[in-house]
């Protein structure tokens, strides 16, 4: 049977085809042309940045660190150039693997391995984190030729910061450390400039003078434009604009006569703070035993921490800064100087010395002895503990503190450097405020006695005491101390002089100082100190001091050698020179050496010999004020000026 076809139905519906397929198509083509109006249009700004984005990336540069010098421009902290070898941990397919691996290539000790393992602690998992440092030549082309084995692996070049003096003046310098965690979070407080300016630094000063003037030092991080390709390395600069370098920041600090200083300590523990009295400038800043900041540059590795941190000698804690002793006896002369100010005794009013002072059914005793009539010149000369335990309790604990306060003690000084301690100087309120029991916050008319011979609660650092000496040695003339002179700018060259406030007058009688003054010279010409100052070329006025480390029952007969080396006696002692036109001040203390005329007293002479007299000690009295057993300089002094500063490389060579 034939079928019979609908022409017309099918050309019908062919039509409906056509057209519906039409207005599809056209639909279609309607929507690319409106996407591609968006695309290149609406979107063409964004776009072609992401475009460009993806092409090109830019790249933080980090800016040299300045450097640090001393007074004379020697360099106390550089920068050289080396290679790293660093793994990041989020590419590597096993970290443990990989450094297996890479120590068939190149050495890996296992402090190397330890350093890593903490350093990975304090960072992100897309951190690169160092395994080497340092690398040779060799080793680099080592690690080249068998690159591809080690993903997550790179090889980069870095600047180092090196410490070329090794562990002198470390305390003052301080050290740089990668950025931590805790760090960074609060980093992120920062203003927005100055967050940016840290883009790729991953080092940052720590403590010292590298934590106090960081912004001075780090620099401005510049910026390079840097084509790529689509693996993502880099084929070609395309713009930018350099990194500038760090400013140099010049100390105050003489740098030899800070070696000479620590190296007259020897194995001793101590401090020493010498200040330009006219102008506040610190000289030396000396804390014994230091330790070398070349270690912590990368990250300390575990031994080293642990036997630094668990030294019964402490040589991380910078005593100057942090150190608070009983000033002793070198408080005597300020405690004379608060008795003329306020009135409360006058310089020719005699005080009978027995070799003890009697107070409320308690005596309290002085190793000097029955000194006989002594008025103030003589008290401080021959240094009478009754004279002054009557004078403290004449005064009370108040009006010795409000005195004390303006000169220093127990106040924080303000000098460049973060973490001072403030100390203790006691009054009625703070004994209130320091304690919990009612009965303990009560202050007893007993406690003062102590006070005027720089004992009980009296406890200050050997930089307050060194910053009271150069008032006195000023006529109250007071100025902040400080470790840095300016900054020089590494582009220009201009030296900028850091402002220091301005000097502060105590309204101090000139008659009254005069009567300390002659005090202390007398010590020197014929009191404690006298053997030790013998031959000077020059007038000084000095106080030497013992302090108790431990304390002891009154009238309990001090025995060191029954006692733990610990536990002894510290030696102090304060100065100014010459006595009529003081250039320099000085205070020193000795842990647990005895007697400061022994210990303190002739570090302090060749400070003042090297200061005034460009003096250096013989190798022979050297060694004998290492072991406490100088007084006045033994053999013929070197001259200072020619002693040569050993010229230190900044190279691996020096760091560790």
């Amino acid at each position: 049977m034939t079928e019979i076809r609908n022409v017309a139905a099918e050309v019908a519906r062919f039509k409906r085809r056509v057209i519906v397929t039409g207005l599809a198509v056209l639909v279609a083509f309607g929507l690319l042309c409106m996407r591609l109006v968006y695309l290149q249009v609406v979107r063409h700004e964004d776009l072609a940045e992401q475009a460009e984005n993806n092409r090109t990336a830019v790249v933080p540069v980090v800016p040299n660190r300045g450097l640090i010098l001393d007074r004379n421009g020697i360099i106390l902290a550089s920068n050289y150039s080396a290679y790293t070898l660093e793994i990041t941990p989020s590419k590597a397919v096993d970290v443990d693997a990989t450094i297996d691996g890479l120590a068939e290539v190149v050495d890996v000790t296992p402090r190397d391995r330890r350093r890593f393992k903490r350093l990975r602690e304090d960072s992100r998992s897309f951190d690169s984190v160092p395994i080497r440092t340092r690398l040779s030549d060799e080793e680099v082309a080592r690690f080249a030729a068998q690159r591809y084995r080690f993903p997550g692996v790179e090889i980069k070049a870095r600047l180092f910061r090196n410490y070329p003096n090794g562990e002198i003046a470390s305390h003052v310098l301080g050290y740089i450390g990668r950025i931590n965690q805790t760090e960074k979070a609060a980093m992120e407080d920062w203003e927005d400039e100055d967050f940016a300016n840290y883009k790729g630094t991953e080092y940052i000063g720590k403590l010292g003078v590298e934590q106090s003037y960081e912004k001075e030092l780090h620099g401005l991080t510049g910026v390079e434009q840097m084509e790529t390709s689509a693996g993502g390395r880099a084929v070609r600069r395309l713009a930018g604009h350099p990194a500038t370098p760090g400013n140099t920041v010049m100390l105050a600090l003489d740098i030899k006569l800070q070696k000479m200083v620590e190296d007259m300590f020897g194995d001793r523990r101590g401090a020493l703070v010498a200040i330009d009295p006219k102008t506040g400038e610190v000289l030396a800043f000396v804390s014994k035993p230091t330790f070398d900041p070349n270690l912590f540059v990368e990250g300390i590795d575990t031994e080293s921490w642990k036997e630094l941190s668990e030294s019964l000698d402490k040589p991380l804690l910078n005593r100057a800064l942090r150190g608070t002793y009983p000033p002793g006896s070198t408080y005597k002369p300020f405690m004379a100087l608060a008795a003329l100010q306020t009135g409360k005794r006058g310089p020719n009013v005699i005080v009978n010395d027995p070799g003890y002072y009697n107070f409320a059914g308690h005596r309290f005793g002085s190793p000097e002895g029955n000194l006989g009539g002594v008025d103030m010149r003589r008290a401080i000369q021959l240094s009478s503990n009754i004279y002054f335990y009557s004078l403290a309790n004449e005064m009370g604990v108040d009006l010795i503190h409000d005195f004390m306060k303006p000169l220093g003690f127990g106040q924080i000084t303000g000098i460049d450097l973060s973490g001072e301690l403030r100390g203790v100087l006691p009054s009625q309120e703070w004994k209130r405020n320091a304690y919990k029991r009612p009965e303990a916050k009560k202050w007893y008319a007993g406690e003062t006695i102590s006070l005027g011979i720089g004992q009980g609660y009296n406890s200050f650092t050997m930089l307050q005491l060194a910053q009271a000496t150069s008032i006195v040695a000023e006529g109250g003339i007071k100025h902040q101390p400080h470790l840095v002179l300016g900054t020089r700018d590494t582009v220009t060259g201009q030296m900028t002089s850091v402002v220091q406030p301005p000097a502060i007058n105590l309204g101090f009688s000139a008659a009254n100082v005069s009567v300390v003054r002659d005090g202390l010279m007398a010590v020197i010409s014929a009191g404690t100190a006298r053997s030790v100052f013998a031959g000077a070329g020059y007038v000084a006025a000095g106080k030497t001091g013992t302090a108790q480390a431990v304390t002891q029952a009154q009238n309990t007969k001090y025995n060191a050698k029954s006692l733990e080396e610990h536990q002894r006696d510290h030696a102090l002692f304060m100065a100014f020179a010459p006595a009529n036109d003081p250039k320099i001040a000085v205070a020193v203390v000795v842990e647990n050496a005895g007697w400061g005329a022994g210990a303190a007293a002739p570090i302090a002479r060749r400070v003042f010999d090297y200061w005034l007299m460009d003096q250096y000690p013989s190798e022979a009295d050297m060694e004998a004020i290492k072991t406490g057993k100088a007084a006045a300089p033994i053999g013929k002094p070197r001259v200072a000026s020619e002693v040569a500063w050993p010229t230190v490389a900044a190279t691996p060579a020096t760091a560790p």
